[in-house]
């Protein structure tokens, strides 16, 4: 069993960690007739389950599990991947029926009259109840997750944001916080709110489906499950003190001491590449950055018009490719930034810390 449980520990590392969980995420929409079999989902939920209950016994497994903070977020990472299923079910039963010629499981119904009352007012009335007795329940088993007051003296280590913005602090270990604080959130929620007027493709709307809208949901749920969801779990059940990681069945030792270098592009392109020291001027220094930065947002959406993009360049026109291309590099450079920093320690791009401006 220690023997496992080192593997797991490993495994659990953000480097294998997130490569695994692309490949299996890409694995799913390849196969995603076979994942939307209630086989599949019983197996998932099963293996699951069985995991929890067979770690339950390891103290340091048990203990991040149980805390009071945690219990909500376990609920969250419990209802995504049958929610998700539900989501593959619908889409692969309507790409079927398409195929086939029969008409779409939401229209395949017959019309009826549905009024407020009782329709809708006696399901709402009983989920209030079942709730409301739910958050009785919880707030008496499990005790609410208070501190004592806030101390200057004495910092928590970790020091964690709410769940909800671990993700955001987990881009703070690979991204400079002007970037990973202001920049990313405002293009999520401006990249969100800008998709129905980028993407005017009327198929999808009003049903499920996969084959017809295959690159926007892959795009989505890579963003939504691997560079959100997935850093929200990094970072609630796998960052302990000093933000360094831990593995599930490791103690969360404070004086763990994790040798980490980071160099910056400049330094490898003057003093490992031409032997060296670094120039005085700053656009001199960091001309390596400023140009890889300005081919990758520049340079490089023209080349993809051109190339791999070509169709949608044609389709979405100048204006709104070029808004889709930047958000679609600005999602994209999150998971190149990690490799970049799990390969080659690079830490920035462009390092100009004499303002406080790294990218």
């Amino acid at each position: 069993m220690d023997a496992l449980k080192a593997v797991i520990n490993w495994l659990c590392q953000p480097e294998p960690l997130i490569t695994i969980s692309c490949i299996v995420f890409f694995a799913v929409f390849i196969k995603l007739h076979i994942f939307a079999k209630w086989q599949s989902l019983v197996a998932m939920m099963s293996s699951i389950i069985l995991f929890t209950l067979a770690s339950a016994g390891d103290e340091n497994f048990r203990e991040i599990l149980t805390k009071p903070d945690n219990v909500p977020i376990i609920i969250i990472f419990l209802l995504l991947p049958f929610f998700f299923w539900l989501w593959a079910y619908q889409a692969c039963d309507n790409d079927v029926r398409t195929k086939e010629g029969r008409p779409l499981r939401e229209i395949d119904v017959e019309p009826k009259v549905v009024y407020v009352w009782p329709h809708l007012v006696y399901p709402e009335l009983i989920c209030i109840v079942v709730m409301t007795l739910a958050l009785i329940v919880w707030s008496v088993a499990i005790d609410a997750p208070m501190e004592e007051p806030a101390n200057p003296a004495k910092t928590p280590n970790p020091s964690k944001a709410p769940w909800y913005f671990l993700g955001l602090q987990e881009m703070l270990v690979y991204f400079d916080p002007w970037l990973a604080g202001v920049v990313f959130p405002s293009l999520i929620v401006g990249g969100l709110m800008a998709i129905p007027y980028i993407d005017k493709n009327p198929k999808g709307n009003g049903y499920y489906t996969f084959k017809e809208r295959p690159f926007a949901i892959i795009v989505f749920c890579f963003g939504f499950f691997i560079l959100w969801i997935l850093l929200v779990f990094l970072g609630t059940f796998l960052r302990g003190p000093n933000w360094n990681f831990f593995g599930p069945y490791e103690y969360w030792d404070s004086h763990k001491v994790v040798p980490l270098v980071n160099v910056n592009l400049s330094e490898y392109f003057w003093i490992k590449g031409l032997g060296q020291a670094l120039p005085e001027n700053i656009f001199v220094r960091e001309a390596p950055g400023f140009l890889m930065t300005g081919f990758y947002l520049c340079v490089l959406p023209f080349i993809m018009a051109k190339t791999v993009f070509k169709k949608f360049y044609m389709e979405l026109g100048f204006i709104r490719f070029n808004v889709f291309i930047i958000l679609f590099l600005s999602m994209m450079s999150m998971p190149i930034k990690m490799v970049l920093r799990w390969t080659l320690n690079l830490k920035y791009i462009v390092a100009i810390p004499e303002y406080f401006f790294n990218i």
